[in-house]
Parts: structure tokens; C-alpha cells; sequence
């Protein structure tokens, strides 16, 4: 391993230490992030509180210490005007239920209320409840023709219409007119089809209200046994179709007047989201906030703001309730183009754009394809690594024999710089780089290819801890591949490395050092690595850092990484096997005189080309002087000195062409044979 190729290490290693860094929150945003909780956590009690007396009793605060039926009727009257009739009954639950997904919907504003995902398990181990009655609300503010600004949430609809795989709620208008709030719920989906229309809008709503202001808040509960690792991937999205996907930080309290239109916004969880999308027109004014919620069962609380143009009294929208598959969420691309798209796969995250198209392109359909062969997802995983450990063999190889070729080269690099010690540091560069030009070694071959493969390692990091499929996955002693597989854990949260640790982690660390060690040991006798000797210490310390780093992380990329390392070691043990490192100098030496015959035959062919021009300038010089002097024969010196200049290039390209038939007789496949053993 020379310099360039533990630079290249080095690199790598700081870009996992710089994200690392990155992704974690500093003390400033840690300490606003308290006093915004602790400012808010009163409200947010009383809210609430609140809100479950009133789930408990079930009846309108408009009437409350109101008697009788009259009392009550003239008070919502008063209070609600056209929309009267939406303060009277008691709340009820209705709800619609396919294969995957159990949606429940309260009369009091005609929303969904809860969501349960029949095919998945929360940390628990009980069926997921992706959200429950008071975890959020969600509401339409209305402008009535008697100038009232109301909320669809404060009202009590009726069930008009009831099937297996629909209901629609009615908030009539007491001069007539009706609010309807259809929702379609179809056969194995996760989609909820929602429409709103207002019939006989004018009898309901203001002239003027030609959009209509929706709301929706949601806390997101912790589902998996990590909670660390699982808030970092929870996170609000939107999508614009012409600026791309955005997001507000997973770290920190965050919110965002969106300039431009929304098609989606997404309530993000690590492996489930529920994502609010609107049809036939773009959400506009949007408004949007995520708040950290760190002394409760809940990850974050996330709010929206947002207007959807409703000039023609109707508008359509769905909403998904479902996991983060990225199978799943592009299949709604499916039958669209250009700005229809929905893009939904954009949810996951899967790296800035080089990562991203890695992903895309090569882990996620190499993922899919070993998940279609194999029912175990370690195995899985085993071929996923030993694939990309294939996809990247010419690389590690050509990385291998560039070390390779620096190793042999070393002593006479040595002698080198021995013997140029007096010159000053910029000529013995350009002497090292006429020595390594000579040799055909480029010093920067072996770290190039490691920059190559990078894309395709980071990918990775990328990928498995958000895909779905490894989720209460079992392998070996790992209950979860995608969760920390500890083997011992204590009570206290330690600094670093917190309550446990974890075994493939543990076993990644041991794997990573050994694999250090031996690229050291190569280099043992190299007097650049005892000049280097803070390189070698970060080095050793990187697995180390690593160990803290990923002792929190997914079993299951714990494990790859474990297998990565392992293969890596049995190929570099194999190549070097497969190199003769005396053939690979003697190859080098043989550039080297090639080189060197090919120098030699370029200068006296320079030299031949300046001969010639000085005896034709001579003669053009004869001739002006024979001319001058009026002497006979202009042209006789001209003769003779043209036909002694065709004569020399006539030897000189005979020469040239026997050197080109010799080289071609001795063949070009012998520097090749010596790189490796017979």
C-alpha cells in the first residue's frame, strides 16, 4: 500500500467522519431544540388534554353548559349559521379495510382518523398502527356565504353512502347545498382515493372563495427498537414537479414558506410514510413545520399549511398510508410522463445524485433479483456483496499492481532521491516524475481506481438501512437486520457507544483492523511508511471510530460490511499470489530500454532534420552568392546539396524501418506475460 492508495483511505474515511458529523445536531441547535420543547410542551398537553375530554364526551364545545334541543339548535345558529346542522349528533368511527391497510374515519370532520397497516409489526412485535385518532387532525377552512370562517374539523358529518370499498359524508347546509366528502379505498392498495364537492356552492360559500385552505398535523410514533437511528431517516417531505423533492432537517425544528407548487407532501417515517397528494392542480401558499418530540413515544410532530384552487366547488386528492418500498412507491409512475409523475421513490434516501443513480441502476435491481432466488435476506446480502465485490474486481486489481509496481520500484526511487538530494524540492519532482515516466508507473494509478469504487461502497450505506425488506428480518444470532443485533447491553446510555453492542459490528471492527495489519505488514520494510507514521496510527484508529459509528446502525449493513472486508482481504491475498513482483520489474525495466531505444532514435532523427536544413540553407546561400557575383552554374551547388539531403532521408527512414520490423519480431505481449506467475 503506498502513499497515494492510504490517501485514498484517508479520503474515504473523512468523508464517513464528515457525514457523520454533518447528520449529527450541533449544541446549539440541541439546546434551542429544548427551550422550543419546553416552551411548548404545556400547550401541547393542554391540546391534548383537551382533545380526549372531548373524544370522551363527544360533544361540540359549542354547547357546552347549553340545555335542550332548542337551546342547542339557536347556539349552533348562531355559531355556524349555514353549516347549523354540523354542530348537532355524536361523533362516530367508520371504516374501510382491504388486504393491506385498515383506515378508520370520524363523522366529526369527515377525516381519517387512524390507519393500520394489517402486514407489518411495530417494535412491539403488534400489528403497526401508523397513526391513532389523537395523534393528528386534519381540516378545510371554509368562507360561508355569511361571512363565517369555519373549520371542517369542529363539524359533524353524516354517513351518506356506505360500501365495502367506499364511504361518503355529507355535511348538508341548512338553506340546502351539501359538502361531500367521498372516499374510495380500493382492493390491495395502500392508495385512499379522496374527493371533496360542494353542490350548490353558492348557497354555501362566499363568492369570493375560490381555493381551499387545508390543514394537517401528525405526530409520528417510534416503531422500531433503535430510536437514534430510526429519527434520523424521519423526516417531512414535498415535491414540486418543476424545482424537484425537498425536505426540512431530520435534526433539528424546522419550517419552510414553499415558494413554488406542491404536488406531495410526505409525513416520513424510517419505513412508513403517510403523504397527502393532490389531483388535476398544485397545492400553492404552502406552509410547512417539523417539530422534535424527545421526551415522549413520539419521533416528531409534523404540520401543513397549504391552498388547493377550488373555484368550480370541487377537488380531488389521495392519500397514501402505506411502507417505503422503493418497488412499490415508483410503481405509481407507472402510465404517466413528464410532470404527472409522482416520483414517490424520491421518499427515500438513497444518496446525492451519484449515489442515487448507483442505487438506482446496480444495488437496488441486484437486491431485487437475489430476493426473487432467495427467501433468506442474509443470503441476500452475501451474493448483493460478492456481486459488487465482482462489478469491482478489475479496479481492485489495477489498483493492486499499481502498489505493486511502486513496491519494486522503491529502491531505485530511493537511490533516486539519494542521489538528487542537493537539488531543490521542485527539481527532484521533476526527476521522480521523468523516473516514473521512464518506468510507465503512474504514481496516482492505485488511488484513482479505489476513487472509482467509492460510489458503489457508499451506495450501500445508503441503501440497506432504509429498505423495507430486511424490517424484522432474522439471520444468525441478528433478531432484526434492521436493527442493532446486540449480544450485551446494560441500562445507562454511555457516551459513544450507548446501551449495547453489537456483535457484527463488533465482528466488522475485528475484520477491519486484521485487514489493516496486513496491508501494513506489506509495507513493513518501506522506510515511507516509518515517515509516515501519524498516517499509520489514523489508520488503526479509523476502525475504531468506525466501531462507535455503526454499533448503532443496521445489523444487516454491519454485516455486509463485514463480508466486504472479508472478501476484500481473500482478493488482495489472491492477487498478490497471482503477481511476480521480479517478472513485474523485469517488465518495467524492459518499458524502460524501449523507452529509452525510442528516445535515442527521436534525437538523431532531430538531429538529422537540423543537419539537412543547415546544408540547404548553405546552398540557398551558395546560390545567392553565385548570383551576386555573376559567376556560371546558379544552380549546380543547389543540385548537389538536394540530392545529398535525399539521400540522407532516404538512410534514415531504411534505419527507422528496421528498428520498427525488429521491435515488431520480439512482440508486444511480453510486458504483459511478466505481470503474472507462468
Amino acid at each position: 500500500m503506498d502513499k497515494n492508495t492510504i490517501t485514498g483511505f484517508l479520503l474515504i474515511g473523512a468523508v464517513f467522519i464528515g457525514f457523520s458529523i454533518w447528520n449529527r445536531p450541533t449544541p446549539e441547535q440541541i439546546e434551542a431544540r429544548n427551550r422550543y420543547q419546553d416552551s411548548i410542551a404545556q400547550v401541547q398537553k393542554m391540546k391534548e388534554q383537551e382533545a380526549l375530554e372531548r373524544e370522551k364526551s363527544h360533544e361540540n364545545p359549542v354547547f357546552q353548559g347549553v340545555e335542550g334541543d332548542s337551546a342547542k339548535m339557536a347556539k349552533a345558529s348562531l355559531a355556524y349559521g349555514e353549516f347549523a346542522t354540523g354542530a348537532l349528533g355524536e361523533e362516530t368511527t367508520v371504516t374501510l379495510e382491504n388486504e393491506l391497510v385498515k383506515v378508520d374515519f370520524s363523522s366529526r370532520g369527515a377525516r381519517v382518523s387512524s390507519a393500520v397497516l394489517k402486514q407489518y409489526l411495530d417494535k412491539d412485535k403488534q400489528i403497526l398502527t401508523l397513526f391513532r385518532p389523537q395523534d393528528g387532525d386534519f381540516g378545510f377552512v371554509l368562507n360561508t356565504v355569511s361571512n363565517r370562517k369555519l373549520t371542517t374539523s369542529d363539524m359533524n358529518f353524516k354517513v351518506a353512502a356506505k360500501t365495502d370499498t367506499s364511504v361518503v359524508f355529507s355535511l348538508s347546509g341548512v338553506n340546502g347545498g351539501a359538502l361531500l366528502f367521498s372516499y374510495v379505498l380500493p382492493k390491495n392498495s395502500y392508495m385512499l382515493q379522496f374527493n371533496v364537492e360542494a353542490k350548490d356552492k353558492n348557497l354555501l360559500l362566499a363568492p369570493d372563495m375560490k381555493e381551499l385552505r387545508a390543514s394537517w398535523s401528525l405526530r409520528i410514533p417510534q416503531q422500531e427498537v433503535g430510536r437514534e437511528f430510526e429519527d434520523r431517516y424521519a423526516q417531512m417531505y414535498y415535491y414540486d414537479p418543476d424545482e424537484g423533492r425537498d425536505y426540512l432537517s431530520e435534526h433539528s425544528n424546522d419550517e419552510c414558506n414553499v415558494k413554488g407548487k406542491l404536488r406531495w407532501v410526505a409525513f416520513k417515517d424510517q419505513y412508513f410514510s403517510s403523504i397527502f397528494i393532490v389531483d388535476n392542480a398544485l397545492m400553492e401558499k404552502s406552509f410547512l413545520r417539523s417539530t422534535q418530540l424527545t421526551d415522549s413515544t413520539y419521533l416528531k410532530r409534523y404540520e401543513m399549511e397549504t391552498s388547493i384552487p377550488f373555484e368550480e366547488g370541487k377537488a380531488n386528492f389521495r392519500f397514501f398510508f402505506g411502507p417505503n418500498s422503493y418497488k412499490l412507491l415508483k410503481s405509481f409512475n407507472e402510465g404517466t410522463s413528464g410532470s404527472d409523475k409522482l416520483n414517490l421513490n424520491r421518499l427515500l434516501t438513497l444518496g446525492f445524485s451519484l449515489i442515487r443513480w448507483v442505487n438506482q441502476i446496480f444495488i437496488i435491481p441486484l437486491f431485487d433479483f437475489f430476493g426473487s432466488i432467495f427467501s433468506n435476506y442474509g443470503l441476500v446480502i452475501l451474493f448483493l456483496t460478492l456481486a459488487v465485490k465482482l462489478i469491482l474486481t478489475p479496479l481492485t486489481y489495477k489498483s493492486y499492481l499499481s502498489s505493486a509496481k511502486m513496491r519494486v520500484l522503491k529502491p531505485q526511487l530511493d537511490a533516486l532521491n539519494e542521489k538528487y538530494a542537493s537539488l531543490s524540492p521542485m527539481e527532484r519532482q521533476q526527476k521522480t516524475q521523468e523516473f516514473y515516466k521512464d518506468a510507465g508507473v503512474n504514481p496516482a494509478g492505485g488511488c484513482l481506481p479505489m476513487l472509482l469504487s467509492f460510489p458503489f461502497l457508499t451506495a450501500v450505506y445508503f441503501f440497506i438501512p432504509v429498505a423495507i425488506e430486511l424490517r424484522h428480518v432474522p439471520f444468525l444470532w441478528a433478531k432484526d437486520l434492521s436493527s442493532y443485533d446486540a449480544i450485551v447491553s446494560w441500562n445507562a446510555d454511555l457516551p459513544l457507544i450507548g446501551d449495547h453492542i453489537s456483535l457484527f459490528c463488533l465482528l466488522m471492527t475485528v475484520v477491519n483492523i486484521v485487514y489493516t495489519k496486513y496491508n501494513m505488514q506489506m509495507n513493513s520494510n518501506s522506510a515511507q511508511m516509518d515517515q509516515m507514521k501519524f498516517m499509520k496510527y489514523m489508520m488503526y484508529g479509523m476502525p475504531i471510530y468506525f466501531f462507535f459509528w455503526f454499533n448503532k446502525i443496521a445489523s444487516g449493513l454491519c454485516y455486509y460490511y463485514f463480508l466486504s472486508l472479508f472478501i476484500t482481504i481473500l482478493q488482495t491475498y489472491l492477487i498478490r499470489k497471482s503477481i511476480n513482483e521480479e517478472k513485474l520489474l523485469a517488465g518495467i525495466e524492459e518499458h524502460r530500454k524501449k523507452r529509452s531505444e525510442l528516445k535515442q532514435q527521436q534525437d538523431k532523427a532531430d538531429r538529422m532534420r537540423k543537419s539537412v536544413g543547415g546544408d540547404v540553407i548553405g546552398a540557398i546561400n551558395d546560390i545567392s552568392v553565385s548570383d551576386n557575383n555573376g559567376g556560371g552554374g546558379l544552380f549546380g551547388s543547389f543540385r548537389k546539396k538536394m540530392a545529398d539531403f535525399q539521400a540522407q532521408m532516404a538512410e534514415a527512414q531504411k534505419q527507422m524501418a528496421e528498428e520498427q520490423k525488429k521491435r515488431v519480431g520480439q512482440g508486444n505481449d511480453s510486458s504483459n506475460s511478466k505481470d503474472k506467475k507462468d
